[in-house]
């Protein structure tokens, strides 16, 4: 019995929270990588991005709810993310005409586009809070859970409960959805191997008569569109809070690197290394080892190796080892 009461320990304070946390954090380094690989430079205002679709879609979402539009059990914002997708991405390509394209142009070195990056994320993070300001908003409705501690220790007759959230699960579902048909669009459509093509040789890309223009304006709608699911499926399982998502750069820059910049699919993996290792090494396990150790030799402290104040460290930890001893990332991808 106490080793069914560890393993519960752990599915719900590790595995469940760091999968959905693993899914947010690999769609934003999905949106990272695509920029990177295809317009060659690394976007410092994504967390901002995904702040600034978060905060359209919870505005679409209130004015939903003061319509009586309802999903029933689902939040009622999986109806409003389109909109705030759409708003987003009429950001993004009005952003990269005033700025970007310039750049572009006179073929700036990719670390002055970094830097050009660095300024937008600051006056999207000022638009951001001044739109919907700086206070932390929750903005789920429906079910909260699907599986509840009440629930499972009333089926079970064990002594450590589980709770599986509603937005944990839609989490998951929705990541998984995106993830195949971003996959499908870059496999199976022209428009998606133009894509690749221009990644993998520009200027072959350009002599095969692949219109650039095109390839970068649907790169950004894709970044738009991940980075706004990635940021309310984040807002929808914890709470939503602007400068939270500037916050997530480093752990979402960390998922990119860790799987290989430019590199869907090391993307998806970074972003899971990155969460399991952020939860596993700052959760408390004592719960867990005083379920299996014997009698009398239960631990006495945390047995914490770090604080949740400290989370981000890991992330920033894992980045160095990789940027020191493999810098092109677990999947090959470009060097940083």
């Amino acid at each position: 019995m106490d080793i069914l009461n560890a393993l519960v320990a752990v599915l719900n304070y590790v595995v469940i929270p760091a999968s959905s946390y693993g899914a947010q954090l690999a769609l934003g380094a999905l949106g990272v990588t695509l920029i990177y690989g295809i317009l060659r430079f690394s976007n410092f205002a994504h967390g901002d991005t995904m702040a600034f679709g978060t905060a359209f879609t919870i505005l679409f979402t209130w004015a939903f709810q003061a319509m009586g539009l309802s999903l029933g059990p689902l939040p009622t914002a999986l109806i409003a993310l389109p909109f705030g997708i759409a708003v987003t991405a009429g950001l993004v390509l009005l952003t990269d005409r005033m700025v970007y394209s310039y750049y572009r142009r006179v073929r700036a070195a990719p670390v002055i586009l970094v830097m050009v990056s660095v300024g937008v994320m600051f006056v999207m993070n000022g638009l951001t809070r001044f739109i919907i300001g700086v206070d932390e908003i929750q903005f789920a409705d429906g079910a909260r859970f699907v599986i509840s501690a009440r629930e499972f220790r009333a089926a079970t007759g064990l002594a450590e409960p589980l709770s599986l959230r509603s937005s944990q699960v839609i989490t998951l579902v929705a990541a998984a959805l995106v993830v195949w048909a971003l996959f499908w669009f870059l496999n199976r459509t022209r428009t998606g191997k133009s894509m690749r093509a221009f990644s993998d040789n520009e200027d072959l890309a350009l002599l095969s008569g692949i219109n650039p223009n095109r390839v970068v304006a649907v790169t950004w709608v894709i970044a738009a569109a991940l980075a706004t699911t990635a940021g309310v499926l984040y807002g929808l399982d914890k709470s939503f809070k602007a400068f939270n998502y500037f916050q997530l750069l480093l752990p979402i820059f960390a998922s990119a690197i860790v799987g290989g910049l430019g590199n869907p699919l090391g993307a998806i993996a970074g972003g899971f290394i990155i969460a399991f290792s952020e939860v596993g090494v700052t959760y408390a396990w004592k719960k867990v080892l005083g379920y299996l150790a014997p009698a009398g030799l239960e631990p006495e402290g945390l047995m914490q190796l770090l604080s949740t104040e400290y989370k981000f460290a890991v992330s920033f930890a894992i980045l160095i080892i990789v940027l020191l001893f493999k810098p092109t990332g677990l999947f090959k991808g470009k060097a940083v």
